[in-house]
């Protein structure tokens, strides 16, 4: 399996995911959504909100891999979030909204980027402006695994209020051996 093919499935994974979730929070009032539960970024919307957040850092960094990637240019468009907190949208609704749109160029940029891309460096800076030069591919499996991270907490707190998410495993979208 290539990277490229990996990464391809963890962008719809990550799509799926997405859904299931913010199908499952949509159940919830916007003060339960808001509630401070005790997680990493507080609330069930906080820990979206940050999700979100780290999605367009990081992708915007991506979007300056010295192999231009066309997908992501749009990504460039939106404002960069001042603080890893950021509370980028007060509503389920308009963060999903972002979200969905968000969760499409990661689809697009999958199917665009091969292994020449992951293979290659990239030098970015990270929140506190310090300069690092890494291989890309890994940068990109850590986006992927900041995500899953983050939204096994939500998948957590919504458990915590009675709400079943459903199947979460990425085992439900491998392909089976041909």
């Amino acid at each position: 399996m290539s990277l490229k093919h990996h990464f391809e499935l963890m962008a719809h994974y990550n799509q799926w995911m997405n859904d299931q979730l913010y199908e499952a929070a949509a159940q919830l009032d916007n003060y339960s959504l808001m509630l401070d539960r005790g997680a990493f970024f507080g609330s069930i919307l906080g820990t979206l909100n940050h999700i979100l957040v780290g999605d367009t850092l990081w992708l915007q960094r991506f979007a300056k891999h010295g192999q231009t990637l066309e997908s992501l240019q749009p990504v460039l468009d939106i404002p960069t979030p001042g603080s890893l907190d950021a509370a980028l949208y007060d509503t389920l609704e308009e963060l999903y909204g972002a979200r969905r749109m968000l969760d499409n160029l990661i689809v697009a940029f999958s199917q665009e980027a091969d292994d020449s891309h992951y293979l290659a460096p990239l030098r970015y800076r990270n929140s506190k402006q310090q300069l690092f030069e890494k291989q890309f591919g890994y940068l990109v499996q850590h986006f992927y695994n900041h995500q899953t991270h983050h939204r096994g907490q939500v998948s957590t707190l919504l458990s915590q209020v009675g709400i079943d998410v459903g199947i979460t495993d990425l085992l439900a979208l491998v392909p089976e051996f041909e």
